[in-house]
């Protein structure tokens, strides 16, 4: 059975944050949608292989799928088949500044 895929607020914002970043520093608007595809396309994947990522050391529950240089942290339901995105990240930041909430 497929499972739901949701993104959290914040996961919605990390996503906005990444794609305006490239689309205004980096100077290019076609790299930023296609990397904004991508790991929404990463995302809903989820959906026929929830369990795919690796768990998240000091996290339970959590899980991580990989992209390129960027992480995408996620909680599975198993009871009500749903996975929530609840980060988007660049795996080249400071790992002590991910929050979640």
């Amino acid at each position: 059975m497929d499972y739901k895929v949701g993104l959290s607020a914040e996961a919605r914002n990390d996503l906005r944050a990444a794609v305006r970043f490239i689309a205004m520093e980096g100077k290019s608007p076609d790299a930023a949608l296609r990397l904004g595809n991508e790991l929404l396309d990463a995302a809903l994947s989820l959906a026929l292989f929830p369990r795919r990522g690796a768990p998240v050391r000091r996290r339970p529950g959590m899980r991580k799928l990989s992209h390129r240089h960027w992480l995408v942290f996620y909680q599975v339901n198993e009871v009500t088949h749903w996975v929530e995105i609840v980060r988007i990240w660049d795996g080249r930041k400071d790992p002590e500044a991910l929050r979640f909430t």
